[in-house]
């Protein structure tokens, strides 16, 4: 069985993106996308070898250097020392989960042939992700507002022979990893440098990274909701559709769908209760864990577009014959979308922890703190405090 995920011009799920990194899969262009790199770096080498004008980025300086024309001798020198004097990060390394997502969202947005990048070049960042070759990134140097560039210059510098990088569990020089296998450094041509640091890989990868894990957070935050409701003798009417259907919110109508699946045949929720109502935190689950999951498919759509997307600048557009320089490296998206996030998750703890409390409290013939014997057990007393430090 082929265990390669093939680049190309489909949209990358993240159901695909959960399968690729579970599945350990490889990576490898599809032949379209070959076609649309070549045909992009061609078609930008011969704009080059004819076009005397300033285009930003390619025969110009850098941000505040704009204006300075670079000549066509210096081209790939100046794609060489933007890289290097990007490589600037500081603090905490990036975890290497990231990294490799980072790796293979640059390839994605790559493969589309709006960049100019060099096949080579491409083809290498393959065989990094491939071969388990990640570099090592720092956490602080990206703005957001000028895309990810000291990540992503981190994430370049291998390919020039410098930096470092882990491999095989060891941190190393990228040079060892040359003679390893047996490759000459990359030499970047005009418009490369700025492709590989102008983008959005190493938000978007943090991000879909959060998105994998938030599903799975969200699942079970339903599921342990189900067995405090039972704990807690609760009561089973807030989860009948009737109430959520005149209030129709989807992330509301799955969690009473999920909540009332979990407790099907429950003798514990049947059984006759004394009290009238539940507390908040028990009787409003399907709205809280729903807003909740509202929000995480809306991050959901933001990631899914941004990692089907060209987030580099200039973008060359060869049907028209243009090469344009815009801001689709701006993180504004992708922040908004990471914040509400935050929430939406800091939101199921916040409710989590309230239920915690109340089933610690001594009530509904509970022992106080969920202990024989309290005064001289403590119980669960102290993690009911740390969950509520944390939300």
């Amino acid at each position: 069985m082929d265990n390669t995920h093939y680049i190309s011009t489909e949209l990358l799920s993240l159901e695909t993106l959960a399968e690729i990194v579970s599945c350990d899969k490889s990576l490898a262009l599809s032949e379209e996308a070959k076609i649309n790199i070549q045909k992009c770096r061609d078609y930008l080498d011969k704009k080059m070898a004819s076009h005397s004008d300033p285009i930003y980025g390619i025969n110009t300086g850098f941000g505040s250097l704009c204006n300075v024309k670079i000549s066509n001798d210096n081209l790939s020198k100046l794609q060489e020392n933007l890289v290097k004097s990007h490589s600037c990060g500081t603090g905490e390394e990036v975890p290497t989960e990231i990294v490799k997502l980072m790796l293979l969202f640059k390839i994605q947005s790559l493969s589309y042939g709006h960049s100019g990048i060099q096949l080579q070049t491409v083809e290498r960042l393959i065989a990094f992700y491939n071969n388990d070759i990640l570099p090592v990134i720092y956490t602080q140097g990206s703005l957001g507002a000028s895309g990810d560039l000291a990540p992503l210059a981190h994430l370049s510098l291998p390919l020039l022979g410098e930096g470092e990088v882990y491999f095989e569990g060891k941190k190393v020089h990228s040079s060892t990893i040359m003679k390893r296998f047996d490759w000459e450094p990359i030499v970047l041509q005009s418009k490369e440098g700025l492709a590989l640091l102008n983008g959005t890989q190493f938000m978007s990868a943090y991000g879909a990274h959060i998105l994998l894990k938030a599903n799975k957070f969200s699942y079970l935050a339903d599921l342990i909701g189900a067995i405090s409701l039972e704990g807690f003798d609760g009561r089973i009417e807030p989860f009948n559709e009737l109430i959520h259907f005149i209030r129709p919110h989807k992330g509301q109508i799955v969690t009473a769908s999920r909540i009332k699946g979990f407790l099907d045949g429950s003798e514990i929720i049947e059984q006759p209760k004394v009290h009238v109502q539940d507390p908040y935190s028990f009787r409003c689950m399907p709205q809280v864990h729903g807003a909740s999951k509202d929000a995480i498919d809306y991050a959901k759509k933001v990631f899914k577009t941004e990692i089907n997307s060209v987030t580099d600048n200039p973008n060359i557009f060869i049907e028209s014959d243009q090469i344009i320089s815009g801001g689709n490296f701006h993180g504004q998206p992708l922040a908004l979308a990471l914040d509400f996030m935050a929430i939406a998750l800091a939101e199921l703890g916040s409710i989590s922890e309230r239920r915690t409390y109340q089933l610690i409290s001594g009530t509904r013939n509970l022992p106080a703190f969920l202990v024989d014997n309290p005064g001289l057990n403590s119980g669960l007393m102290i993690p009911q405090y740390t969950a509520a430090s944390i939300a």
